[in-house]
């Protein structure tokens, strides 16, 4: 049941986004600050961020899933992380971390805020053999520094994870050249992890990475006004599963692309060489048919230059003026020396598929249909056979968008090839682009973030366990982390919301994020991986951007139809439904004696009492309520 659960609320969550309640606003934590110890921010809070706040001196800032952040037009709002400090944005797909724009709805737009920095020690490339830098966009002498020694190639600057950066990017000082992008990431080292990263209405690039070997993946760059994934000074990371869509109507003087890939502003070879290793990415351009009416600053789906080296492989470049230009005699020598790879990629619907910026030898577009680069050219974007690539004017509404997913019979769906060496500890995938069957933006991601209502920061605190936990104080191995699926169900019997979190197993507490849900009267449901779906007493009075709290361990009766087991004086919700049929009976049993006869052990879902072994233990506990004739109580169908 928790399945359909999680795929309806979805599906209604933004039915409600147009009822906000105003939460509390904090315009002062982050006001031109300069932090150096650690700062946790508050996820019911949101906070109105102004001018440049530095993190620096090795503190940390941490960022809760769900939490609000606006960045201020007047002054240039801007998070910047320096070397040795960290960010922790962990936010979840149920609660996505939000910077935006502090204006409202109908009047936001590219470049309303500065953006996120962030830096550290991992090594860099610089025209003039450098091993630092100054980050751009702050003018010369201005700017935080990236790179330097010690080199720290392992470095960590925290984690990025599901968060979405809206209409940031923009000219910090007036000066032409010191524009900053949506998520810069300057010397970023491979323990920093960034993943689940929408950037939307970039006023110039989407993300851009100077240097560094930071790994990415699952990154969404939407209506960028310049690039969306510029790569330079060095950067020789890898990014995996990566969708860029642009408007037909939105570009940048400097002219906008897919990729930008320079080497350094010399393209000289100093090195480390840009050399970044990039798979299943999606390049949606501006062009559906040949005669669509385009701005002309839109040009290239990849413009290879400056001596860069990349590597891209099983992707979809479409709809494009040219879709890959290669810039100058380092580009083109690296080419045929096969320093440069694009291999099992799909060409469809570009007005040309390749070309030079002089007269050369290097003919690309042979190059490109190489019989052993297994790359294909179509001649229009329909071929290529995606849902609905360009039904983004208007925006979309709803946060399951389905538009670049490949429909049946579509050549992307089949013919990656991942024998590559240089995609070692790539993700294997049968597909083509960012999407096979499944859409993994699907619950976090925005595609019309001019005109949705932002979300209401709103908890739910619940005190809930499974029996087989009560008396656990701590998970049994690293990443065991027991978590609860919380769901809301209104009168009429209807999903309205779902959330997934960790409980706390020393209070036995659960804090559930219901952002888009309104106030009024619903059911109360959770659900543990093991246990029999447990629903509140009764409706539970919910309001929204308040504290909101319901506590199933005091009494039997705090559960629908008393359904509860006392626990060591705690009354907790029946464990031993494995195969989530709302039921524990013989074929929940058949389960845990197969997995115990085989040894089966960490974080399984026969594991019902939380010591990361099966075995008779855990076998009695379903075999006891199996003979009790344990099974869901609830109030709907």
């Amino acid at each position: 049941m928790m399945k359909s659960i999680i795929t309806i609320a979805i599906a209604v969550m933004l039915m409600f986004s147009a009822v906000r309640t105003n939460a509390a606003v904090d315009s002062t934590t982050l006001n031109s600050s300069v932090i150096t110890s650690n700062l946790n921010l508050n996820r019911t809070t949101t906070y109105l961020m102004k001018g440049f706040n530095y993190i620096r001196n090795g503190a940390t800032i941490n960022i809760p899933a769900g939490t609000v952040i606006l960045g201020d037009f007047e002054t240039k709002g801007t998070l910047i992380i320096e070397r040795g400090s960290k960010i922790y944005a962990n936010g979840t797909a149920e609660c996505p971390i939000v910077f935006t724009s502090e204006k409202p709805s109908g009047s936001r737009n590219p470049g309303d805020w500065g953006g996120v920095i962030v830096l550290g020690r991992s090594g860099i490339n610089t025209a003039s053999g450098a091993d630092s830098a100054e980050i751009e966009g702050f003018g010369p002498g201005l700017g935080p520094i990236y790179g330097g020694q010690p080199r720290i190639d392992n470095d960590s600057s925290g984690v990025i994870r599901y968060v979405r950066i809206e209409f940031a990017g923009i000219n910090l000082t007036g000066i032409s050249g010191n524009e900053i992008n949506s998520l810069t990431m300057g010397g970023v080292g491979s323990r920093t992890v960034i993943e689940n990263v929408q950037v939307s209405y970039a006023g110039d690039d989407a993300f851009e990475w100077f240097g560094g070997n930071v790994n990415c993946k699952r990154l969404i760059a939407y209506k960028s006004v310049d690039d969306d994934f510029d790569c330079d000074n060095g950067f020789r990371g890898k990014a995996q599963f990566l969708l860029s869509v642009k408007d037909k109507d939105i570009a940048d003087v400097s002219q906008s692309n897919g990729w930008e890939i320079d080497n350094n502003s010399a393209g000289n070879y100093n090195q480390p060489r840009t050399g970044m290793v990039f798979s299943n990415v999606t390049m949606v351009g501006p062009f559906e048919t040949t005669s669509t009416p385009v701005n002309a600053l839109h040009q290239r789906g990849g413009h290879l230059r400056r001596s860069s080296l990349p590597k891209i492989y099983n992707s979809i470049v479409m709809g494009y003026r040219v879709g890959f230009r290669f810039d100058a005699a380092g580009v083109w020598n690296a080419s045929t020396g096969d320093t440069i790879q694009i291999r099992n990629t799909i060409l469809a619907g570009n007005l040309r598929t390749a070309d030079t910026n002089a007269a050369t030898s290097f003919t690309p577009t042979n190059w490109l249909q190489t019989p052993s680069f297994s790359n294909s050219v179509l001649s229009t974007t329909s071929s290529v056979g995606l849902t609905s690539p360009y039904n983004i004017y208007p925006d979309p509404s709803g946060n399951n968008i389905t538009n670049w997913v490949p429909t049946g019979g579509s050549p992307a769906l089949s013919g990656a090839d991942f024998s590559n060496p240089n995609l070692s500890g790539f993700e294997v995938v049968s597909y083509k682009g960012a999407f096979g069957s499944v859409n993994w933006t699907a619950g976090w991601a925005i595609f019309n973030p001019k005109t949705y209502a932002l979300p209401v920061p709103t908890d739910f605190v619940v005190k809930a366990i499974p029996e087989g936990l009560v008396n656990v104080t701590a998970p049994c191995e690293p990443g065991c982390n027991p978590k609860l699926i919380g769901t809301l169900v209104n009168g009429s019997c209807q999903v309205v919301a779902s959330s997934e979190a960790e409980i706390n197993l020393s209070t036995k507490q659960t804090t559930f994020c219901f952002d888009y849900v309104p106030t009024g009267s619903y059911w109360l449901v959770v659900k543990y991986k093991n246990s029999i779906e447990t629903w509140s007493a009764a409706q539970y009075s919910f309001t929204s951007g308040a504290a909101n709290n319901y506590d199933f361990t005091t009494a039997q009766s705090q559960a629908y139809g008393s359904n509860q087991v006392n626990v060591s004086g705690t009354w907790a919700m029946y464990s031993g439904d494995v195969n989530n049929d709302c039921v524990v009976d013989a074929s929940d049993i058949s389960l845990l004696d197969n997995d115990a006869f085989n040894f089966a052990s960490g974080c399984v879902i026969t594991d019902l009492n939380g010591d990361c072994v099966v075995d008779a233990s855990d076998i009695s506990i379903a075999d006891n309520n199996g003979f009790n004739f344990v099974a869901c109580s609830k109030p709907c169908p």
